[in-house]
């Protein structure tokens, strides 16, 4: 009897507790210090800039990027911050510049004549460790995790391998290691969107190959220009 009593005065008075103190069934815990620190992941289609008018590209010039970026916010709504980030960039550019290097150990340039060489492949490739700097604005919240951002800044990279290959009715060429490519290069960022989905620019304010490279007793002072998306994960 008594045990009876009892569940029933607990069954009565548990809606009474949990109503009074609503928060144990209802609140969501909210982090009010929260950050957008993120892994990042892109895909681009990398363009030749400045280059000289006999270089022309063909086929598709991909990049690849992905790495983490940690998150400063900076006003009291933390839709503000600074980023600072480390990754890895991969990226090719095929085009019909043939690059050899003869027997003194200089690497030669010249434009493929492609009337009588049959080319089946011919890029060069750059592997890079990347630092990107950010300025962040975005419209999120401690408990909005979709939400529209714009994020502008400039990222800093180093080629730690390049490589070069050349397949068709020659001899194959492939190269790696090749000491004119410019080791630091450095450019404009810019990233926009909702949510998952953002559009993402770089460009490049420097050239990717030193003074060293020559085609046609002039410097190659091309730059690069990747456009393509970019995710971010939390």
């Amino acid at each position: 009897m008594k045990t009876t009593f009892l569940i029933v005065v607990f069954s009565c008075l548990t809606p009474v507790l949990f109503a009074q103190n609503g928060k144990a069934i209802d609140s969501v815990l909210v982090d009010n210090n929260y950050r957008e620190d993120q892994f990042y992941f892109s895909v681009t289609y990398n363009f030749l800039e400045n280059r000289p008018k006999e270089i022309k590209q063909s086929g598709f010039s991909s990049g690849i990027h992905f790495g983490v970026i940690r998150d400063f916010p900076f006003n009291e709504r933390r839709n503000k911050a600074f980023g600072v980030g480390l990754g890895l960039s991969v990226n090719s550019y095929n085009q019909n510049m043939l690059i050899s290097k003869n027997s003194d150990g200089h690497f030669n340039y010249q434009i493929i004549d492609e009337s009588q060489i049959t080319v089946k492949r011919n890029k060069f490739t750059t592997y890079l460790i990347e630092v990107p700097l950010q300025y962040r604005w975005r419209t999120s919240t401690a408990t909005d995790y979709k939400f529209w951002r714009i994020y502008t800044g400039v990222k800093f990279g180093y080629v730690l391998y390049n490589s070069s290959k050349f397949t068709g009715s020659i001899d194959d060429i492939r190269l790696n290691s090749i000491d004119d490519f410019n080791k630091f290069q450095y450019g404009l960022t810019l990233s926009a969107g909702y949510s998952t989905w953002n559009f993402s620019v770089y460009y490049g304010l420097n050239p990717i190959f030193n003074k060293d490279a020559q085609l046609e007793g002039k410097s190659i002072d091309m730059n690069n220009i990747k456009v393509g998306l970019i995710f971010y994960i939390l």
